[in-house]
């Protein structure tokens, strides 16, 4: 990161004794910012432990924060818990992002935007943590995303990413949109099973040949992000580049395109998905605070 670890606050945590069985190869972190419940990040973290996630380094608030969530989170061999204390946010308030412009044009702007400029400031902390962990890959991931690792020899991450070139640095994986047919959702995992394509994984006459019929109206093609996330090679001088993408302060890392394994991003599956976004930063639902307020 150009600075050493304790600069930028990760004394904090030193002292977690982290999973390090050296028989899991590659070894694989997710690190990401909640507020969710319990009831929707245990399977969303079992899941990901079951296809070859062996640590999860976890930003709470919110619901997230609470004891009762908290205390079972900390139980789970390999989940580590960072709370959004003063101290975090002293130390990421001296973090060097704030002097760099690749993200400065989200700087002091409502709700998503401040979402986007705290997710780049935690994963900037997980970089770091996930080194002195022994980490061989990091993902960032919301706890509304499941990765598919489709085009892997078995349905595991890690087969998939032990067989990425060593000359790779970043993994992109094209992410799926969920196509919700119903209002009475309760359980997305299991009940939402219909998701729109990434067009990078679609015929180009087919994408654009029926993307008045797959849009609805909407001028978008999906209704939150269409980049996808990545998996990112723990190295020397990382940095985030935004949520959905890493960087290096001293190359241009080398990166490719998964042609079957993607994020399944369960979006808006209910609509207080949506309300607890507009509550939680304190948006008034008029057309002039959506387009201040969201992305």
């Amino acid at each position: 990161l150009g600075r050493s670890a304790s600069s930028h606050g990760i004394s904090l945590y030193r002292g977690w004794s982290f999973d390090t069985d050296t028989s899991i190869t590659p070894k694989i972190c997710i690190t990401g910012s909640t507020s969710a419940s319990l009831h929707q990040i245990l399977p969303w973290l079992y899941y990901h432990k079951v296809i070859g996630v062996s640590h999860f380094i976890l930003f709470v608030e919110g619901d997230a924060a609470k004891p009762a969530v908290t205390s079972v989170l900390e139980s789970i061999r390999g989940v580590k818990i960072i709370y959004r204390t003063k101290e975090l946010k002293e130390q990421q308030d001296r973090s060097r992002i704030w002097n760099e412009t690749w993200l400065s044009g989200f700087f002091y702007k409502p709700c998503n935007y401040e979402l986007f400029v705290k997710q780049s400031l935690n994963m900037e902390m997980a970089i770091v943590m996930a080194r002195e962990a022994g980490m061989d890959w990091i993902i960032h991931l919301d706890t509304d995303e499941l990765i598919h690792p489709a085009g892997a020899k078995e349905y595991s991450l890690r087969r998939l990413l032990l067989d990425v070139p060593d000359n790779v640095d970043m993994v992109i994986f094209p992410n799926y949109e969920s196509s919700v047919e119903r209002d009475d959702i309760k359980d997305p995992f299991t009940e939402v099973s219909m998701f729109k394509k990434n067009y990078d994984h679609l015929p180009k006459d087919t994408y654009f040949g029926l993307y008045k019929e797959a849009t609805r109206g909407n001028p978008n093609y999906f209704l939150t992000y269409g980049n996808g996330k990545s998996a990112a090679r723990v190295q020397e001088h990382m940095r985030p580049n935004g949520a959905h993408r890493w960087h290096n302060y001293m190359k241009t890392p080398n990166e490719i395109k998964l042609e079957e394994a993607a994020i399944l991003h369960y979006t808006y599956t209910k609509f207080s998905d949506l309300t607890s976004r507009r509550d939680r930063c304190g948006c008034k639902p008029t057309k002039e605070d959506v387009k201040r307020c969201f992305i």
